[in-house]
C-alpha cells in the first residue's frame, strides 16, 4: 500500500478560508447557540448550566434576558448569575419588558446570555405616537453585541431559520412569523444540539414541563404531535450534521491529512466522455438515495485533449450528474487514479464508483484503485452494453496494440493539427541532424548523439505526446544512419553501439514525454491560478460595488475576460407589484450583446425554471449562448448569458461560470437589500414624522371638535340634550337657531368618525395595532353600535335579530364595536332614507366554531365591477354622490382580519324581503386572533 501524499490545497478552498477569517476578523465576538427541533426540549436549561461553567471558569458572566417560562428548575439555575435589568416599555397603556441592549454594551460583560434569537422586539408609546425599536428583531441585537466584541450564548428552534419555515409551515400548516436568516447559523461560531426524543418530550409536556396544565393538552391536539416533532427532530439533525462535515473538512484541510475519515456516508463517482458514464451516474444517485447520503461526480482532466465530440460528452454527463444532484468536480491530473485518490482524500469520500471494464484485460485502474485506496470501499458497477457504439464492436487488443493506441492517440487534437506536429517534429529532427553533420570532423559520434538528444529535450517544450515519440525515434535512426559506422546505412556494427543506440531511443521517448507532462501540469497550476485569481479579482470588485450598475459591469468585465465571450445579463422588474416576476425587455446597457427574440425565449425559460439552458447542454442547445440563472435563496434576480467565440467549452470552466453567476447574483441581492434597508429607514422616517402629524391633527382636531359638540349640545334644550336627534324644538332658542345647533352637533360627529377612522387607518397600516381581548357579549357590542348610529339611523327602520341575548366571544370588543358602526354608518349614508337596515347575529356549530354577524339594507347595491373593491383603502362605489373618504370599510376588514375573521360583501336579490341591497357578512372566531386551532399552534412556536 503506498504512502498517501499530503492534501494539495483546492484554490476554490483557500478563497473561501480567507474569506471566513476576514468575516472572524470583523466580528470579534464569538456566538453559540443551543440548537433544537421544538419547544421544551431543554435548550434554555443547558445554556444556563454552561453558563455556570464558565463563571467556573472565572469568566465575568451577565444573564442579559432569559425566559423561564415558570418552570422551576430553570429559574434555580438562574440564581447565583447576574441578571442585567429588563427595560420596561409602555405601549398603548400596558408595560412591556424586553432586552436592554445599551445597558448590555455599557457593562461590556465577558459573556451575556439572550436567550430566544428570534424574537421581534416591542414598540413602544401610545397609539398616537408610536417609537419603534432600535432593531426589529432581537438577533439584530446580537450582532451588535458581537460586533462590541462580547461573547454571546443564544437559544434557537429550528422551525424559525428562515430557509425552513416554508418547510414547517407544509408539515405542520402552520406560518412562521417570527425567522431568522440563515446568514445568523453560519455566523455562529459553535452549536451544540439540544436533542431528545420526541416520546420524552411528549412526557415532559404531559407533566406540565413545558407549558401550564391549561395549555397542554391544547398543544398535544396541534403541533405537539409525534409525527410532526418527527420530522423537525429530523431536520435538526441534518442541519447539525451538514455544519459539523463541513468544519470536518475544514478541520482536515487546514491540518492537511491526507488519509480519509469515514465519520459518514459520501460517495464519488468517476465521470468521463465515455457513454458508460451515464449509467454509473444514475447508479450513483439511486445508492445515494438508499443511503441518504450526499455524493460528488468527479473528471479527472488528463494530458489527452478531447475531441469535439468527447468534450460534448462530457459536458452532457457531468449536466446529467448536476441535474441529480451531484456536487460537480474537476482535478487536473496526468493519472486518473491518482487524480481520483487525490480527490478522495481532499473531499473525504468513503466510497468510490467505478465502471466495470467491458475486458478483462483492461482492469489496470480498477487494481490501482484496489490497492491505493487504502480504507476506502470501492464499487466496481457493470453497465449495460452498447453495441451500436462503436467501443462496443472494438475487437480484442493485444497489449502491444493497446500501448501502440495509447501513444498513437496520447495527444488527440483532431488530424490538422496532429499532422503538422508529426511535420515539424520530422523537419526538427532532419534540420538537427543535418546541422551537426559538419561537427563530425572535431567530435566523435558520441558526442553528436548527446547533442542531438538534447535538441530532442529542447523540442519537447513545443511538441508533445506521439509527435515526441516520432521525434525521438527519427533523430534515432538518423544518428545512426549519418553518424555510428558502418556510416550511411541502418547497420550497426558493435555490441556497444547498438547498446548505446537502444539507450538512446529510451531516453529520448522518456524525456520526451516527462517534459510533455511536466508541461502539462504547469498549464494545469496556470490554469488553477487563474481560475483563484479571477475569483479573488471578482470577489473585491464586487464588494467594492456600490450599485447594480457597477455590480452588472463588473460582471461582464470578468466573464468576458475569462471566457473570451460576449456576456448579457438580463434582469428582473415588478409586475402587479411584486418583485422578480419577469425579466426586462431588454439586457442591461453593460452587456456585450442584446439577445434576439429567440434568445431572449431561452432565457425567459431559464428564469422560470432556475435551470441553466441554451448551448453546450442538453436542453435548447441550438442557441447561439449558453444562459444560467442568477439565483438566490429568496429569488432569481436574473439570468446571465455567454457567448463563447470558440466553439468550445471546458467543462470544469463551467462550474467556475456557475460560482461566478453564484457571487454576482449574491451581490446583486446584497445592492438589492441594501435599497431595501434606505426605503425603511426612509419609511420608518416617514411613518414616525407621520404619527406626529396624525398626532398633532388628532390633538388639534379632538379638543376644537369636543369644544363645538359640548357647545351645540349646551345650546339645546333639556329634551335635545336627553335626546338630541329628536324633532322637538328648544325653548330658549328659535326654530333656526335649534336647527343650526344640531347641524353643528351632527357635523362635528362626522369630523370626529373622519379622525378616528385616520388613526385607525394609521395602527393598521404600521402594524402597531394590539388587541386587549377579554371575553365580551357581542350581543350587547351589536347593540351598543346600533346606540351609537342612532342619530344616522333615524330615518332607516332597524331591525335586529339574534339567536340569544349571550353570545361570549374572545376579543376586542372596542375594535369590533367600531368595526359595526362604520358598516351602519355606510348603510346609513349610502341608502334612501325609510329603507330598513336589518342586523343578524347567531352562532356557528361546524368546525370554524365562532359567530356570524350579518348587516344588510335595502339600497340599491353595488355595481359588480365595484363589487370586489369595496374593501379597498379610499375606495367610494358611486363617486362624488355622498361623502366620506373611503377608509370605513377598509378599516374594518382590517380590525376583522386582525381577529382570524373574515368579512365579505354580496347584492342581494330583489325577490327577498328587503328587495335588494347589499349585505356585510362577518365571521368571527370564537376564542383568539386568528382560528382555534391555527392560534394555538402558533402560540407553542416560541418559548
Amino acid at each position: 500500500m503506498m504512502t498517501l501524499a499530503p492534501i494539495r490545497p483546492n484554490p476554490d478552498d483557500l478563497l473561501a478560508d480567507i474569506r471566513r477569517t476576514e468575516e472572524r476578523e470583523r466580528h470579534r465576538g464569538t456566538l453559540k447557540l443551543f440548537f433544537g427541533m421544538s419547544p421544551g426540549v431543554g435548550k434554555t436549561y443547558a445554556m444556563l448550566q454552561e453558563a455556570h461553567t464558565r463563571l467556573a471558569e472565572g469568566v465575568r458572566v451577565l444573564v442579559g434576558y432569559v425566559e423561564t417560562h415558570g418552570r422551576a428548575e430553570t429559574e434555580a439555575l438562574v440564581r447565583g448569575l447576574d441578571v442585567l435589568p429588563r427595560k420596561r416599555l409602555s405601549y398603548r397603556g400596558a408595560v412591556v419588558e424586553e432586552f436592554d441592549l445599551d445597558a448590555a454594551l455599557a457593562l461590556e460583560p465577558a459573556l451575556i446570555l439572550v436567550d430566544e434569537l428570534a424574537h421581534t422586539n416591542a414598540a413602544s408609546g401610545t397609539e398616537d405616537n408610536i417609537e419603534p425599536p432600535r432593531h426589529e428583531k432581537r438577533w439584530q441585537d446580537v450582532l451588535e453585541l458581537l460586533d462590541a466584541g462580547i461573547d454571546v450564548y443564544s437559544t434557537l428552534n429550528v422551525q424559525h431559520l428562515e430557509s425552513r419555515a416554508d418547510t414547517v409551515r407544509s408539515i405542520t400548516g402552520i406560518t412562521i412569523r417570527e425567522t431568522v436568516p440563515d446568514s445568523v447559523l453560519e455566523r455562529a461560531d459553535e452549536i451544540e444540539l439540544i436533542d431528545i426524543s420526541p416520546e420524552e418530550l411528549l412526557d415532559r409536556l404531559q407533566e406540565g414541563k413545558v407549558y401550564p396544565a391549561e395549555r397542554s393538552e391544547e398543544a398535544r391536539r396541534n403541533f405537539f404531535r409525534k409525527g410532526n416533532l418527527t420530522a423537525l427532530r429530523e431536520m435538526a439533525l441534518r442541519l447539525t450534521a451538514d455544519r459539523v462535515e463541513g468544519q470536518l473538512n475544514e478541520y482536515r484541510q487546514a491540518h492537511f491529512i491526507a488519509e480519509s475519515w469515514k465519520s459518514g456516508d459520501r460517495l464519488l463517482v468517476a465521470v468521463s466522455s465515455s457513454p458508460y458514464s451515464e449509467q454509473l451516474v444514475r447508479w450513483t444517485r439511486r445508492m445515494a438515495y438508499t443511503m441518504k447520503s450526499s455524493w460528488i461526480a468527479l473528471n479527472v482532466e488528463t494530458l489527452q485533449p478531447q475531441s469535439p465530440e468527447n468534450t460534448a460528452r462530457l459536458a452532457k454527463n457531468l449536466a446529467l450528474a448536476r441535474e441529480l444532484g451531484a456536487d460537480i468536480h474537476t482535478i487536473a491530473d496526468d493519472d486518473v487514479v491518482r487524480g481520483i485518490l487525490r480527490a478522495v482524500r481532499q473531499y473525504n469520500i468513503s466510497q468510490i464508483v467505478v465502471g466495470k471494464p467491458a475486458h478483462q484485460g483492461n482492469t489496470a485502474i480498477i487494481d490501482r484503485l484496489i490497492s491505493e485506496s487504502g480504507t476506502i470501499d470501492l464499487h466496481v458497477v457493470r453497465v449495460e452494453a452498447l453495441p451500436e457504439h462503436r467501443f462496443g464492436q472494438a475487437k480484442r487488443l493485444t497489449r502491444l496494440e493497446i500501448i501502440k493506441a495509447f501513444v498513437r492517440d496520447f495527444a488527440y487534437e483532431g488530424a490538422e493539427k496532429r499532422l503538422r506536429n508529426y511535420l515539424t517534429a520530422t523537419g526538427i529532427a532532419l534540420a538537427l541532424s543535418l546541422g551537426v553533420l559538419p561537427l563530425l570532423a572535431v567530435l566523435s559520434y558520441q558526442a553528436i548523439g548527446l547533442i542531438i538528444l538534447f535538441g530532442v529535450a529542447l523540442s519537447a517544450l513545443l511538441l508533445s505526446g506521439s509527435s515526441i515519440a516520432l521525434m525521438a525515434a527519427l533523430s534515432a535512426l538518423l544518428w545512426n544512419f549519418l553518424f555510428i559506422p558502418p556510416r550511411f546505412t541502418f547497420v550497426i556494427g558493435s555490441v556497444e553501439d547498438r547498446l548505446l543506440f537502444g539507450l538512446y531511443f529510451v531516453i529520448a521517448v522518456a524525456l520526451g514525454i516527462l517534459t510533455s507532462r511536466i508541461r502539462f501540469r504547469e498549464r494545469a497550476v496556470r490554469s488553477r491560478e487563474e481560475r483563484t485569481a479571477a475569483l479573488y479579482d471578482l470577489a473585491r470588485e464586487l464588494s467594492d460595488a456600490r450599485t447594480v450598475d457597477e455590480v452588472v459591469g463588473c460582471g461582464v468585465k470578468h466573464i468576458g475576460a475569462l471566457f473570451n465571450a460576449d456576456v448579457a445579463i438580463m434582469l428582473t422588474e415588478e409586475q402587479h407589484g411584486k418583485p422578480h416576476e419577469r425579466l426586462q425587455e431588454k439586457a442591461h446597457p453593460a452587456s456585450t450583446f442584446n439577445p434576439d427574440a429567440k434568445e431572449r425565449g431561452v432565457a425567459e425559460w431559464v428564469f422560470r425554471n432556475v435551470r441553466a439552458a441554451g448551448r453546450f447542454t442538453s436542453t435548447l442547445p441550438s442557441s447561439s449562448a449558453h444562459y444560467l440563472p442568477l439565483a438566490v435563496p429568496r429569488a432569481c434576480v436574473g439570468v446571465v448569458g455567454v457567448k463563447p467565440h470558440s466553439d468550445s467549452f471546458r467543462s470544469d470552466w463551467q462550474g467556475l461560470l456557475e460560482n461566478i453567476a453564484g457571487q454576482i447574483a449574491a451581490a446583486l441581492e446584497r445592492e438589492e437589500l441594501n435599497e431595501e434597508s434606505k426605503q425603511t429607514r426612509i419609511l420608518a422616517e416617514s411613518e414616525r414624522l407621520y404619527a406626529t402629524l396624525l398626532n398633532s391633527i388628532s390633538h388639534e382636531f379632538r379638543t376644537p371638535l369636543a369644544v363645538v359638540s359640548a357647545s351645540a349640545e349646551a345650546l339645546l334644550q333639556e329634551a335635545l340634550l336627553q335626546e338630541p336627534i329628536s324633532q322637538s324644538e328648544s325653548q330658549g332658542l328659535s326654530a333656526v337657531q335649534t336647527e343650526y345647533a344640531r347641524e353643528m352637533y351632527q357635523a362635528s360627529r362626522r369630523l370626529n368618525t373622519l379622525v378616528e377612522n385616520l388613526l385607525d387607518m394609521t395602527r393598521l397600516e404600521t402594524g402597531h395595532l394590539r388587541l386587549r381581548k377579554q371575553w365580551c357579549n357581542l350581543t350587547e357590542t351589536l347593540q351598543t353600535a346600533l346606540a351609537r348610529t342612532r342619530a344616522e339611523l333615524l330615518q332607516h327602520v332597524v331591525q335586529l335579530e339574534t339567536a340569544s341575548d349571550v353570545m361570549l366571544c374572545y376579543c376586542d370588543a372596542a375594535l369590533i364595536e367600531q368595526a359595526l358602526v362604520n358598516i351602519l354608518l355606510n348603510a346609513a349614508r349610502y341608502t334612501p332614507a325609510g329603507t330598513q337596515v336589518q342586523c343578524g347575529l347567531q352562532e356557528i356549530h361546524d368546525s370554524f366554531g365562532g359567530f356570524c354577524i350579518t348587516i344588510a339594507d335595502g339600497g340599491a347595491g353595488v355595481s359588480a365591477e365595484a363589487l370586489p373593491h369595496l374593501f379597498d383603502k379610499f375606495f367610494r362605489a358611486d363617486g362624488a354622490k355622498a361623502g366620506g373618504t373611503g377608509l370605513g370599510l377598509s378599516i374594518v376588514k382590517g380590525f376583522v382580519e386582525a381577529h382570524g375573521g373574515t368579512i365579505t360583501a354580496e347584492n342581494r336579490r330583489a325577490e327577498n324581503r328587503m328587495n335588494g341591497g347589499l349585505q356585510f357578512t362577518i365571521l368571527l372566531p370564537r376564542g383568539a386572533d386568528v382560528p382555534k386551532a391555527e392560534v394555538s399552534n402558533n402560540e407553542f412556536l416560541s418559548e
